[in-house]
């Protein structure tokens, strides 16, 4: 287990994923954060402000997916699906180009939380970038991310 105070938990606010493990982070008092679009746009409506999340000059959401992989030490991409698609084809694309460790995990992983854990201490991980599906091309993938975090904090 990892203690709270160890790790940061950074994602961009979207529905689904993203907002999982602020929510996650928040109900745990675990330190998070990130950065959303300008107007803390998503698929809902405005992200609300009890998110400690920093708007981008943009209101796209490539800038903010960029700047959350850029300023963590690693990206954890969750997913139901073993296959990537949307926009998380653009979190792996852009952890690539950058050079910052990308671990993905589905529901099919054998051992979602070992992977996770073996990835954060492999790669010394203390701002743990969580992306993924927005909730409404995977409605379940909130539970999985809250079940992983759960699991390994």
């Amino acid at each position: 287990m990892f203690m709270a105070e160890t790790i940061r938990l950074v994602s961009g606010g979207q529905t689904g994923a993203d907002r999982a493990a602020l929510d996650f982070a928040l109900s745990h008092g675990i330190p998070c954060g990130g950065f959303c679009p300008r107007g803390r746009k998503a698929e809902d409506g405005r992200i609300g402000d009890h998110y400690p999340l920093t708007e981008t000059s943009s209101a796209e959401y490539p800038p903010r997916t960029e700047l959350n992989i850029k300023q963590s030490d690693g990206t954890v991409l969750f997913s139901i699906s073993p296959q990537i698609s949307g926009g998380s084809k653009k979190t792996v694309t852009l952890a690539a180009k950058l050079g910052k460790p990308l671990l993905h995990i589905s529901r099919e992983t054998p051992d979602p939380v070992g992977e996770l854990r073996r990835f954060i201490e492999e790669h010394k991980v203390r701002v743990l970038n969580c992306a993924g599906p927005r909730a409404s091309k995977e409605p379940e993938v909130a539970d999985f991310v809250r079940e992983v975090l759960a699991c390994l904090f």
